[in-house]
């Protein structure tokens, strides 16, 4: 499983760490990721995805799953974040045409 949040794509950095000496050794910076079922009222079913707290910050901000996705361009989404895009969209475009 790559560490890599499904949300806003944010993965593993790499720097040095620094002693007092100046010695520098290579190590890595790697994002706080948590497993977290999110609820999308389009789709009316539980998501598990893989988010970095910032990105589950970011979509509590946004009012939820799909005011997030919806909100965001596809650009800066990653792979499984626009696959799920599309499903809430065509879930709300179905439930939208039912009700007119």
């Amino acid at each position: 499983m790559a560490r890599r949040c499904a949300i806003n794509g944010k993965g593993v950095m790499v720097g040095n760490n620094v002693s007092h000496a100046n010695n520098k050794t290579k190590r890595t910076f790697r994002p706080n990721l948590q497993n977290v079922t999110l609820m999308s009222e389009a789709l009316g079913a539980a998501v598990k995805l893989r988010v970095s707290t910032n990105g589950l910050r970011t979509i509590e901000h946004n009012g939820g799953l799909d005011a997030y996705l919806l909100g965001t361009g596809s650009s800066k989404l990653s792979d499984d974040a626009r696959k799920l895009k599309r499903q809430v969209t065509r879930a709300k475009a179905k439930r939208d045409a039912a009700a007119a």
